[in-house]
């Protein structure tokens, strides 16, 4: 593996959103703990390369069909009850998640987000962590994903942000092998927004700039103009150029799943199937203006019944990001999502 960096964790910052089952249900956070893993041996170690393989990003922003992910529906009495996570900066990002206790015995979603990100004025790091075969992979990414962006951002300086990001998975990859040594796996969606001073002239401007990353079919949306624009790309089991990568490692894509196994083609963990489900994620950079007014971040529970324009729609005349992540959510289960749940919802401010 090219990228061998230590990193340590930067601290915990307070709007780091991974809680056990019981949080969820009451709605309050809460702090990821694991099972002992004594007994589980980690497979060999992989070589995995720092740099993403090519993928066709011609058709990212078509609307695909569901995850095939869905599981018979539990017979559960209560298919009422929705857990929603309040935001600290409500006035700029907003939450909300659902166990799905109709067709889910447990959440195993996890997120972090952060305002004034690395103490700069209106910065922002988001991410969702969708997770599957266990919860540990997602939860201990949304506790300690932000933190090894910073180590990998402080020890890589003078690499561009979308190298950062691209490192950053990898990095997060080799130490849920190493130091959580889980079977489970999650995809993910991370958005960063970077602010900075460049020279216009005589004067100095402020520069935003939106970099989204991801590994699996969780994604990220933007409202431009009231459009829907993607800026991640699903990699699942029906995609081509992700079969014949696949296929050329060694493995085999059966019904749309990973050797017959996974309906994802990229996640972070999953150790079984490592050879062939990468986490080297897809990245987009996005030079933000006054047309851009809202970003979508949510996992499959959401986009397998709702489209992107759709979700844009719902939200964007929602001055209120947490009413407006309320909204998806409500969407999604009113539309028989099968699955758990979390949107997230960032007004993005005028400059």
């Amino acid at each position: 593996m090219n990228d061998t960096s230590d990193s340590k964790q930067a601290g915990s910052y307070e709007d780091a959103t991974s809680p056990t089952d019981d949080a969820f249900d009451s709605g309050a956070s809460g702090t990821a703990t694991f099972p002992s893993t004594s007994a589980i041996q980690p497979p060999a170690r992989l070589q995995r390369s720092c740099i993403p393989p090519p993928i066709d990003t011609e058709n990212a922003g078509d609307q695909p069909a569901a995850s095939s992910n869905a599981i018979e529906p539990l017979a559960l009495e209560d298919t009422s009850e929705q857990m929603q996570a309040p935001s600290a900066e409500c006035t700029h990002i907003g939450v909300a998640f659902s166990k799905n206790r109709r067709y889910r015995r447990t959440m195993e979603d996890a997120h972090f987000h952060k305002y004034d990100f690395d103490d700069v004025k209106g910065q922002v790091f988001m991410a969702i962590f969708d997770g599957h075969a266990g919860k540990q992979a997602a939860q201990w990414c949304g506790n300690n994903f932000a933190d090894v962006f910073l180590s990998v951002k402080a020890k890589h300086a003078g690499e561009s942000i979308p190298e950062l990001l691209n490192r950053t998975f990898v990095e997060a990859d080799r130490r849920l092998e190493s130091d959580v040594q889980t079977h489970s796996g999650c995809t993910a969606v991370v958005a960063f927004l970077e602010v900075k001073e460049v020279k216009d002239g005589d004067t100095m401007k402020r520069q935003r700039t939106l970099y989204c990353a991801n590994a699996g079919d969780a994604r990220a949306v933007l409202s431009r103009n009231g459009t829907a624009k993607r800026l991640t790309y699903d990699h699942k089991g029906d995609d081509a150029r992700e079969i014949e990568r696949i296929s050329e490692a060694g493995g085999y894509v059966f019904n749309g799943r990973v050797n017959g196994i996974l309906a994802v083609t990229r996640s972070l963990g999953d150790y079984s199937l490592k050879q062939f489900v990468i986490g080297n994620p897809y990245t987009t950079e996005t030079r933000l203006d006054d047309n851009d007014d809202v970003l979508i971040l949510a996992c499959d529970g959401l986009w397998d019944v709702c489209s992107d324009q759709d979700a844009v729609d719902l939200v964007r005349g929602e001055t209120d990001p947490t009413r407006a992540s309320e909204k998806l959510l409500q969407h999604a289960l009113d539309n028989d999502s099968m699955d758990n749940i979390t949107t997230m919802v960032f007004r993005i401010p005028r400059d």
